[in-house]
């Protein structure tokens, strides 16, 4: 069989309903497939269309599954009975009443965030599970919860404002070398980057190339049908660097003072840098859980839809926190496959490194010491002596962060640079000149 055709055999097989909605996703795959797209690459974007169809009503390619699927939970929802809770696939209905208000939270960079940001905080700090919010100063419109929001609640797991990408990360690898070098034999540097990781959607390994790594060996995997039907997919996708801002690069590591959290003199080090997940396996996961939650919570406000909960006290949600801690570690052994990969083929040692990873939910006290689940969505955990790294945009420093642990903050920053408008809205306004100038001033060429 062709490896590109997306049969309706297929959908059923991933927990696509009979209807007419498989005609669409067909039709949509098939479109996708004359593009050049793969197969997986195909299924798992169909599966984001129907986790989130409000984002796709005028995508040209996925405009009538986006529409078929709302019409087929405006369906579902007429058919519960307005007072008496019902029982669905993870237990009974629970009752989704908003707070009027939102509770307090502090902002960081308020003048340089969007309202549609700001208005999803606010709208996730009136959920009746929400405890306590802050906002980052490089936020800006996500699904649900905005990216670089923190979210605090009781007894609760919200999978949408964990992310898609579970467990998305920062990890930067210090060699006892110069950044001299990367001018004198650039060759080198570039081919031991593009040789050891994969970029792109839906990127694999394939045979002896695969990495190896305990992660993958994991019981853990065998716990619920969803994480061993993952479980092959982690393997192949270990050592792979996604897309979107996902990258991995050389640069040039300066510490001004002596560093004990690091154990370096000050001075100038080669290092390597990447960001990126826990690829399919993340999305997966986050994909089904968030279905299961909006089923939980069928007449939740439209305005929060893709907040639906999941309580901890509750078989699926244990369920849920299992997979995204194991979406963590697998996360984790990505980077450190392609950094012990890169770092090899290019002859080096690594003397010292700092990971820090945002789009996940720990369990933490406040600062009036009660015990809550604190969601950060694009933010990094900056607890008091805390070591992170924050990236720069495409041209400019990132830096090594030590955590001060303010509290107003939920122990929490900004992840990144921020942005001013997504990918595509950049891309319909900026010229390939406009930022090749922004690059030149900035000493970088591509």
């Amino acid at each position: 069989m062709n490896d590109k055709i997306v049969t309706g055999k297929i959908l059923k097989e991933r927990g696509w309903p009979e209807g007419k909605i498989i005609g669409f996703a067909k039709a949509a795959a098939q479109a996708l497939s004359t593009q050049g797209m793969e197969r997986e690459v195909i299924l798992d974007k169909l599966d984001e269309v129907r986790a989130s169809p409000n984002e796709y009503l005028e995508d040209a390619v996925f405009a009538a599954v986006a529409s078929e699927s709302l019409r087929r939970e405006k369906d579902a929802a007429r058919l519960l009975d307005d007072t008496i809770p019902q029982e669905t696939e993870a237990g009974e209905e629970i009752v989704s009443t908003l707070r009027e208000a939102p509770l307090e939270y502090s902002v960081w960079g308020a003048g340089g965030i969007d309202a549609g940001a700001v208005e999803q905080m606010q709208n996730s700090l009136r959920l009746p599970v929400s405890v306590a919010g802050a906002l980052m100063p490089d936020a800006h419109v996500g699904y649900g919860l905005p990216i670089g929001g923190v979210l605090a609640t009781h007894e609760s797991v919200i999978p949408y404002a964990v992310g898609v990408d579970i467990a998305c990360r920062m990890r930067l690898s210090v060699y006892d070398a110069s950044p001299v070098v990367l001018g004198q034999h650039k060759a080198k540097y570039s081919n031991a980057i593009l040789d050891n990781t994969k970029f792109g959607a839906g990127k694999t390994w394939s045979g002896k190339d695969r990495a190896q790594h305990e992660v993958i060996d994991e019981v853990a995997w065998k716990q619920t049908p969803l994480l061993r039907s993952l479980q092959a997919k982690a393997a192949e996708q270990l050592g792979t660097s996604g897309s979107g801002n996902h990258f991995v690069e050389w640069g040039a590591f300066e510490l001004e003072t002596d560093s004990t959290e690091l154990g370096l003199k000050a001075g100038k080090y080669l290092a390597l840098l990447s960001h990126s997940g826990s690829r399919g396996v993340g999305f997966k996961i986050a994909n089904e859980y968030s279905r299961i939650a909006m089923s939980l919570h069928p007449r939740l406000d439209k305005a929060v839809r893709h907040l639906a909960w999941l309580p901890l006290e509750r078989e699926v949600g244990q369920e849920y926190w299992h997979a995204m801690e194991l979406a963590g570690r697998f996360a984790s052994a990505n980077h450190w496959i392609i950094h012990q990969r890169v770092a090899a083929a290019a002859g080096l040692q690594e003397i010292a490194s700092v990971e820090n990873h945002h789009n996940f939910a720990w369990k933490e006290k406040l600062e009036n010491g009660e015990e809550a689940i604190v969601h950060r969505k694009g933010a990094t955990p900056a607890g008091a002596g805390v070591l992170g790294v924050i990236p720069g945009s495409m041209g400019d420093a990132g830096y090594v962060v030590v955590g001060k642990g303010v509290a107003s903050s939920l122990n929490s920053a900004s992840h990144g640079a921020g942005r001013k408008m997504g990918r595509k809205a950049a891309l319909a306004a900026l010229t390939k000149s406009m930022r090749d100038d922004y690059l030149k001033k900035r000493g970088v060429t591509l």
